[in-house]
């Protein structure tokens, strides 16, 4: 009955990532907006928030002895799966509808947009993983403020430089016109598929937490493998939808412009009400996060594109952390 329950999950979340990809394009549509706002921030926010609820509630809201930890493990979390697990998934994706027939192999980005959202990530990530290494407790009061100044310069860049959308979008799934639609009809769309989500993300994440407990996996490797695969993964198929599309763009800045959000606004909460003193094991997520980042930035800056191969290859940055954390952590 388990698999009954996960298959209507990711059936939820497959349905509402598809009216979320289809309202959001017209978002930007009916405003102007290019597409990197469309991408990097109102896709990336909209689909970031529900993982950097939980930070928000086990630091501030949660009285447990160990809620802290939780809060920054989960801070650290999201940027270290965004650059590994997350693209693994996008690359694969391009590979998956090639074999298909329904894309070319080659990504067609849009290098600014996206050289933009990892430059912004490294230099706010590097800061915060400094500022966690380093016993200097007052450079966390102006480190915070900084990254949430940073964050509100990168939204104003994105949205004043962001490019024309690619493509054609799809008639609103709540008008079914080829005209353009109401805001408010956009509106409603985008926020029914955002609650569908999190429904289906909830709820996978509670499916997923019963099959762990039921054959008895080590809670080590379900923080590693199932825990990530459940909050992270299935909201990113906004990302895999719009890779069939060809709308490349908005699938890879739907992921760099989360890892700019997550590098700045959860970290600043971090730095604001926790001591962030961060343990080797997660210094050693951060800089693996970045490796995989400051990768991907060599490769649009020289090379000017980004391939399947690379992509997939961010897999290794988590093989890494597993290696480290089963041999290295434990011994």
């Amino acid at each position: 009955m388990t698999v009954v329950f996960l298959l209507l999950a990711l059936a939820i979340i497959l349905v509402s990532a598809e009216l979320f990809t289809n309202g959001i394009e017209w978002f930007g549509r009916r405003f102007e907006l290019g597409e990197g706002a469309v991408g990097s921030v109102l896709a990336a926010v909209g689909t970031a928030l529900p993982e950097t609820l939980i930070p928000i509630i086990a630091i501030l809201f949660t009285h447990a002895a160990d809620s802290k930890e939780i809060g920054v493990g989960a801070i650290l979390g999201a940027p270290f799966m965004l650059s590994s697990l997350t693209m693994v998934v996008t690359g694969t994706a391009v590979v998956v509808f090639y074999l298909r027939h329904r894309r070319p192999l080659e990504f067609s980005v849009n290098e600014p947009v996206l050289r933009r959202d990892l430059s912004f990530f490294v230099v706010a990530y590097a800061c915060a993983m400094i500022a966690g290494a380093l016993p200097l407790h007052h450079v966390k009061w102006i480190l915070s403020p900084c990254l949430l100044a940073a964050y509100g310069v990168y939204v104003w860049r994105t949205v004043r430089g962001g490019g024309v959308l690619e493509g054609e979008t799809k008639p609103l799934y709540f008008h079914r016109h080829p005209v353009m639609p109401h805001r408010r009809r956009i509106i409603l769309q985008v926020v029914v598929a955002t609650l569908g989500i999190i429904v289906g993300a909830r709820f996978f994440v509670a499916q997923v937490q019963h099959v762990s407990a039921t054959l008895g996996i080590d809670p080590l490797l379900v923080s590693l493998i199932l825990s990530p695969l459940a909050t992270e993964l299935p909201e990113k198929f906004n990302s895999v939808i719009w890779v069939r599309q060809g709308k490349d763009t908005l699938a890879l800045g739907n992921i760099t412009g989360a890892m700019v959000f997550q590098s700045t606004f959860p970290v600043s909460i971090g730095l604001l009400f926790t001591t962030w003193q961060l343990t080797r094991t997660g210094l050693v997520s951060g800089v693996l996060a970045l490796v995989s980042g400051t990768v991907f930035y060599l490769q649009l800056r020289f090379r000017h594109k980004l391939t399947w191969f690379t992509l997939c290859g961010a897999g290794s940055m988590y093989a890494l952390y597993l290696i480290y954390v089963i041999f290295v952590a434990k011994a």
